[in-house]
């Protein structure tokens, strides 16, 4: 034991032959000598059982949306009443998750998570009877916001990475990857069954589908306690983490319109092009890009969010420009192309988000950011049904081009006066990984 300066070193004793110097410290591995990042990661114990229960309950991200708007569509025959119910569910969403996260920081993952699920589910349940019953509208409005409670499972996830790679930033920046692969995956996947049980079973049955498949996949997700962080227990010693993510908002925001409005915009085109049950491949095919994207970025080195967001403005713009010359197998590649840019941009905003959040509020951090998407979300799910109505779906895809290109302007405005600060504690080595992705 020695002491250098302020730091207590800690050595095995060396053998008896060794030269009495200091060891060479290991060389760092590249990434070419160290295959197999990912399966590093869940060699760590109860990794693969609170994943397997995650991508259970986080399946039904990608069915809720589209299966309320095909399912009051198809009823009602109104795509403004449908981008209308869920973008009240999701402003909802945005107000109440950050204090469902709080609790959840505070109290624990297992203690609030399960609960907040049953009345989320009991409000997909209450939609369900609305719609089939022929109730009047403010009943889908009522039923459709009281989804709000739906605990963020993404970020519980990644809140129990960060606990557990508190000490490699290296391997906490794939997992981060991997848990963005995973959102995409869901995306791919869950418009994909969504479509297919609204229109091949019932058009209720996608999201009576997602609200038992969430239910299920939380309920395996908290019995995992080992890898759970521990919960504060007390009121938060810092601040809300609001003002320090504040100039990040937007930038999520943005990134909200342009989902909101994409998903809105394609379900529509291509119910006019007849697609139907097939519909929810082509608009799997954005996820596809972007699961891929997010699975390689794990293993490259991180780029700037100027880069990032740079590249999904260009990207973006290219389904706009397939749906104007009618083809659908143009929007497709479009729409696959667009999707690539969209996890390394999340990736790299989420690695600013855990480094302004306070400890102990990593949960609430991660949430006030999946709140500003879910607010940019109702926003563009509403325009999007109105300009879908009105103007047709063709040139309703301008308006997630539009908010693509406003996103490096909210990133140029967040950076404007060294606004982006680091946080307080500087403790937590996953901040010491986002020093290193300068504005």
């Amino acid at each position: 034991m020695t002491v250098s300066g302020a730091t207590l070193v800690l050595a095995a004793p060396s053998p008896a032959a060794a030269p009495a110097q200091a060891p060479a410290p290991a060389p760092a591995p590249g990434p070419g000598r160290t295959p197999g990042p990912y399966r590093r990661l869940f060699a760590l114990p109860g990794t693969r059982a609170f994943t397997a229960g995650n991508l259970i309950a986080r399946l039904p991200m990608g069915m809720f949306g589209i299966s309320a708007v095909m399912m009051i569509a198809g009823q009602r025959g109104s795509y403004a009443l449908a981008g209308a119910v869920t973008a009240t569910g999701l402003a909802a969403t945005a107000l109440a998750a950050p204090w469902t996260a709080r609790l959840i920081d505070r109290y624990g993952q297992a203690r609030i998570a399960v609960p907040a699920t049953l009345v989320a589910a009991l409000g997909s349940l209450s939609l369900i009877v609305c719609v089939r019953t022929g109730a009047p509208a403010w009943t889908l409005f009522a039923s459709y916001a009281a989804t709000a409670t739906t605990p963020n499972i993404g970020g519980m996830s990644r809140a129990r990475w960060t606990h557990l790679l508190r000490d490699s930033p290296a391997a906490h920046h794939t997992a981060m990857s991997f848990e963005q692969a995973a959102d995409e995956l869901c995306f791919l996947l869950g418009p994909v069954l969504a479509a297919f049980l609204c229109t091949a079973v019932f058009p209720e049955a996608g999201t009576l589908a997602g609200a038992a498949l969430f239910l299920t996949g939380m309920l395996v997700f908290t019995a995992q306690r080992s890898t759970e962080p521990p919960a504060t227990g007390a009121s938060p010693r810092h601040g809300s983490p609001l003002r320090a993510l504040a100039p990040l908002l937007a930038l999520f925001g943005c990134l909200g319109l342009v989902f909101g409005s994409m998903e809105v915009t394609s379900i529509a085109y291509l119910d006019a092009a007849g697609l139907g049950a097939g519909s929810g491949l082509v608009l799997a095919l954005q996820a596809a890009g972007s699961c891929v994207a997010g699975l390689l970025y794990g293993i490259l080195r991180p780029r700037t969010l100027r880069t990032c967001v740079g590249a999904l403005a260009v990207l973006i713009a290219l389904p706009w420009a397939a749906a104007a010359a009618g083809s659908v197998p143009a929007l497709a590649g479009a729409l696959l192309l667009a999707g690539m840019a969209t996890a390394p941009t999340m990736v790299t905003a989420m690695s600013r988000v855990h480094a302004l959040t306070p400890a102990g509020r990593l949960n609430e951090g991660m949430t006030l950011a999946v709140t500003a998407i879910f607010a940019g979300i109702a926003a563009g799910s509403a325009t999007a049904g109105l300009t879908v109505d009105h103007l047709g779906p063709t040139t309703s895809y301008l308006l997630p081009a539009a908010a693509a290109v406003a996103a490096p302007a909210a990133v140029a405005a967040a950076s404007a006066g060294r606004l982006i600060r680091r946080a307080g504690d500087r403790s937590r080595v996953v901040r010491a990984a986002a020093a290193r992705d300068p504005q």
